[in-house]
């Protein structure tokens, strides 16, 4: 599976470290896609250098695309036209879309969650316009897959980890790591 990370200034960092540390322990190729050049500043000044532009990016390379949240990183990703473009590019070539915190308010002006089951960090649910809001800390409807925030991250790489690279790979990685499914 190849995966692709968009990465604005802003980001949440435990939600980026922790998705992108056990996507690669589970074996996937995950790619960091800055929307800037150069090292990125996330939303507690913790910078992150990225593999490569987002401008250089093709839906076509990729299985799955996965929105950090952090504030204002969500609101930088969802004012990219090239972000919102590859979301909407995958999500029409059926391949996962998902997206954390206050990330899932992209896709729901990428116009790609209408009628889905989705969640978000609490208190922001009316920007998820067309979905059916969930409580739930991590929710997948088909190829869509969203979750809460940070205190969530590790539950929802590891969820990623399942659904991509099957259970038994992340019952590997969870042991890993000292965590559970």
């Amino acid at each position: 599976m190849k995966i692709l990370v968009p990465l604005a200034e802003g980001f949440e960092e435990i939600e980026f470290s922790t998705i992108v540390d056990i996507l690669r322990r589970a074996g996937m190729e995950v790619t960091v896609a800055g929307l800037t050049e150069g090292a990125i500043s996330g939303a507690h000044s913790v910078r992150v250098t990225p593999d490569t532009l987002i401008d250089e990016m093709s839906a076509d390379d990729f299985d799955v695309i996965v929105l950090p949240g952090g504030n204002p990183g969500y609101t930088n990703l969802g004012n990219s036209e090239k972000v919102l473009k590859l979301v909407r590019d995958m999500h029409n070539r059926n391949k996962y879309v998902t997206a954390i915190c206050a990330a899932p308010s992209v896709l729901a002006k990428a116009g790609v969650i209408q009628g889905k089951r989705a969640t978000i960090f609490p208190g922001m649910e009316d920007t998820l316009t067309g979905a059916q809001h969930s409580k739930d800390r991590v929710v997948i409807d088909g190829r869509i897959i969203t979750s809460q925030g940070p205190g969530t991250a590790m539950e929802f790489a590891i969820k990623l980890a399942e659904v991509l690279a099957g259970k038994n790979r992340a019952e590997e990685v969870a042991q890993g790591v000292l965590t559970k499914l």
